[in-house]
């Protein structure tokens, strides 16, 4: 591409340095850490086929959003114990580490972590922040948390959910996310919740826009009153939404290999990242679930460089832009930006 050379770019874009605003808990667990569970736990594993394609994406599966959740049924029996949820919290951590993440905001979705066990979920939302912090200490990575309620799950279990991430805000849970299916369950009945959880301190994302269409993404920014819109692909449809967005400059969590596992686009090719940036949104680069992608953020970097154009200066772009949209206060995010860019200006491009 002119500012790295084929042999150097696997280290290049593994240490390029990195803001991740859109990664699930659920999402990032390694097969050997699943392994280790089942072993201590008594889950009955598969001769066939083996683990990996019950848990990841497949070069062979059919790139939608059943297949893709589908995943997350059987990683949903290994949320066992206390030690199993502090462990994949901290293993989440040093992953992200290790390819140069340095401000990551973990959203994990308490409701789902309780079920197999019936654990309780102050617990549970304990369990996380106490190993998110510990982990972000060891690796050295700013840690921030996102409390994730479903569409399709009830008012009152996201009211739950919201009261003890609003008692939790000194401990490192810093933001509600609405996520689930869009196509076919309204925010509406939350908005009531987000209010208040805003009201109270946190900072809100939305996924919207992802399965569903521009009308959501509107509907997250004017009714929920959303900071930061998860995927959100879809605004593309309709030049008004883009209008909205574009004049409050709401940052999008676009995740590029997701959004093509998931048959939100075609192939990961026709990802529409650059008529977003050429639209003037403010796009910024995130996993989403990398684990069951397969990838890290590097790499998703790399293919927004080589399969979709990118260049050095509109990459530089997407991590400030990502570390403006931190969860965070000013001040602090203003060091988070100022340290950002002195690194990337070292970079030559």
């Amino acid at each position: 591409m002119g500012w790295y050379t084929p042999s150097s770019r696997q280290q290049f874009f593994q240490t390029y340095p990195k803001v991740d605003l859109h990664r699930h808990l659920e999402g990032s667990l390694r097969l050997k850490t699943l392994l280790d569970v089942a072993r201590q736990h008594g889950i009955t594993l598969p001769i066939s086929p083996d683990l990996s394609v019950l848990v990841q994406m497949q070069p062979g599966d059919s790139f939608n959003s059943s297949t893709f959740l589908s995943k997350f049924q059987y990683l949903r029996l290994f949320y066992r114990s206390d030690e199993v949820i502090r462990r994949v919290t901290r293993e989440a951590v040093q992953d992200a580490a290790a390819d140069s993440v340095q401000y990551l905001e973990l959203r994990f979705t308490p409701v789902a972590l309780t079920r197999v066990q019936n654990l309780a979920l102050p617990d549970v939302m304990d369990w996380v922040a106490e190993s998110a912090r510990l982990a972000g200490l060891e690796f050295g990575v700013t840690v921030r948390l996102i409390a994730s309620v479903n569409r399709h799950e009830s008012v009152a279990l996201a009211e739950q959910v919201a009261g003890l991430a609003v008692e939790r805000k000194d401990r490192g849970i810093v933001g509600l996310d609405l996520a689930g299916n869009e196509a076919d369950f309204s925010a509406i009945p939350f908005v009531g919740v987000f209010q208040q959880a805003k009201k109270c301190g946190l900072f809100l994302t939305v996924h919207a826009g992802e399965w569903g269409g521009p009308a959501n993404v509107r509907e997250a920014l004017e009714v929920l009153d959303a900071d930061r819109i998860g995927h959100g692909v879809q605004v593309l449809r309709d030049p008004a939404v883009i209008d909205l967005a574009r004049e409050r400059q709401t940052p999008f969590e676009v995740c590029l290999t997701s959004n093509a596992q998931t048959g939100v686009v075609p192939s990961l090719a026709e990802h529409p990242l650059q008529r977003m940036i050429q639209a003037g949104l403010n796009v910024t680069l995130n996993t989403d679930d990398p684990s069951i992608s397969g990838i890290t953020l590097g790499d998703d970097y790399r293919q927004a460089v080589e399969s979709l154009g990118m260049k050095g200066d509109e990459l530089a772009r997407c991590v400030l832009q990502a570390a403006n949209a931190a969860f965070l206060p000013e001040a602090e995010r203003g060091q988070l930006v100022v340290k950002l860019a002195a690194e990337l200006a070292e970079i030559k491009v």
